[in-house]
């Protein structure tokens, strides 16, 4: 009889090279043009295709135990995604300095103790800085797990608290940050981080701008704290250095080094989340920083959790186009952009580097455009890692329904919905961090 192992990985190189209508819940519907490029919604065209392998290493050898995977495969698989996707960040600038703006003040009506913290990454105070924002349950009798949150906006635009710090954002025109206002009254508002839904649950919560980082537009490679690290003559980072997705996890990085000096925080229990392309940055976050305990990635898509070489929705064309997203590239990602299936490396690589540690996927099942059941089937072809080490991936191929999570060690919920987060996600996340981080709540 078949290990389970040996199983998915026959089912990765037979069922993964057809097309999975069969499997899919998510109607076809016509196709699309974006960027001069043809973009697929039927599963019938999705193609032929087949996934690197996790378990067997760049010369053919297998991977069979924990050992070989830790200390040889999974170093191997991460050279290759910094090369050909994310590309190579730098470690901790020697000048990071820590400005205190807040060392802990009520807010929430009592039920939160808040922190603002303004990380330095040069001599120069007014050289790339990071706002980090810190809410705390008032009540902890103790250090706390926390969920790490990068967001779009500015730290004073993403919670409902008055008192936090205005922060910035750039100015695409002029290539500069200015500060970071609140709209008008009356304008159209994203709704604000459910911070409270948290420290009910007795999880803490810190967020940052990824503007503060890096701007997120084409032309701006060379800007935020890129420009630390530029050699002079050098306009840009190398073709295989990092892109704004890397500076962002590395942003992340840079979080976690602060909250490991902080006492009211465990460490050792902070989940990274993010959506759409923060879904993207957690996942890289999480693989190239091991001390994040959990993974929370939202919407991730192409570029992220799903499979590349399925042809539906996004595809690797489409990110890398020169007028849309290569700037959040490596500069040698583009170059699959028509021979994806020469690509080295393929989101089920991305996922399993995840392993040991939890790993939700959230996803909503309209969201056609970031390909939900090419998440799913990338989410399944990671398992065998995870069964190496000893963990259990969501142990089924049954594309679940809508509003159905699988949460094992490895998580997928699907909301019926579209692109990003709505209320029920967040209830998701705390019931997936209580299981894994707070040894509390069931399946």
């Amino acid at each position: 009889m078949r290990s389970r192992t040996t199983w998915l990985l026959w089912l990765l190189a037979t069922i993964t090279l057809l097309p999975c209508a069969s499997y899919s819940q998510i109607a076809d519907s016509a196709d699309d043009m974006v960027a001069e490029i043809p973009v697929n919604y039927t599963e019938a065209k999705v193609g032929r295709y087949t996934l690197p392998d996790p378990l067997t290493t760049n010369d053919g050898r297998p991977v069979r135990d924990a050992e070989s995977w830790l200390t040889g495969r999974r170093p191997e698989i991460r050279k290759l995604i910094e090369a050909h996707w994310f590309g190579r960040a730098p470690g901790r600038p020697q000048a990071m300095t820590v400005e205190v703006v807040e060392k802990g003040t009520p807010a929430f009506d009592g039920k939160a103790i808040r922190r603002q913290v303004t990380l330095h990454f040069s001599h120069h105070r007014n050289g790339p800085r990071m706002d980090l924002l810190i809410y705390l349950p008032a009540d902890a009798k103790g250090p706390v797990p926390l969920f790490l949150n990068m967001s779009f906006f500015a730290n004073n635009l993403a919670v409902d608290d008055p008192n936090v710090q205005v922060g910035r954002r750039w100015d695409r025109e002029s290539q500069t940050q200015v500060a970071a206002n609140p709209p008008p009254p009356g304008s159209r508002r994203f709704p604000p981080f459910p911070v409270e839904r948290f420290l009910a649950q007795g999880i803490g919560v810190a967020t940052f701008n990824k503007d503060d980082l890096a701007p997120d537009f084409v032309g701006s490679e060379g800007l935020g704290v890129k420009s630390l690290y530029l050699k002079p003559g050098q306009g840009k980072p190398a073709e295989d250095e990092w892109g704004a997705i890397a500076a962002w996890a590395w942003g992340a990085s840079r979080a976690l080094d602060y909250l490991e000096t902080d006492s009211g925080v465990d460490s050792k229990r902070v989940a990274i989340h993010g959506v759409s392309r923060l879904g993207k940055t957690a996942l890289w976050a999480g693989v190239a920083d091991e001390r994040f305990a959990m993974v929370i990635s939202s919407c991730s898509g192409e570029g992220g959790a799903a499979i590349a070489r399925r042809n539906y929705g996004e595809t690797l064309a489409h990110m890398s186009a020169p007028t849309r997203y290569s700037y959040q590239f490596a500069g040698d990602y583009a170059k699959y952009a028509h021979r994806v299936n020469e690509w080295p490396v393929d989101a089920n690589l991305l996922l399993a580097m995840v392993a040991p540690r939890p790993l939700l996927l959230q996803t909503g099942n309209t969201d056609k455009w970031s390909d939900p059941y090419g998440e799913f089937l990338a989410a399944v072809a990671a398992e065998p890692v995870y069964e190496l080490l000893g963990k259990k991936g969501l142990g089924t191929t049954r594309f679940p329904q809508a509003g159905e999570p699988v949460l094992h060690d490895i998580g997928y919920y699907m909301h019926d919905g579209g692109h990003g987060t709505v209320p029920s996600d967040f209830e998701i996340y705390i019931r997936f961090m209580r299981m894994h981080l707070m040894r509390q709540g069931g399946l």
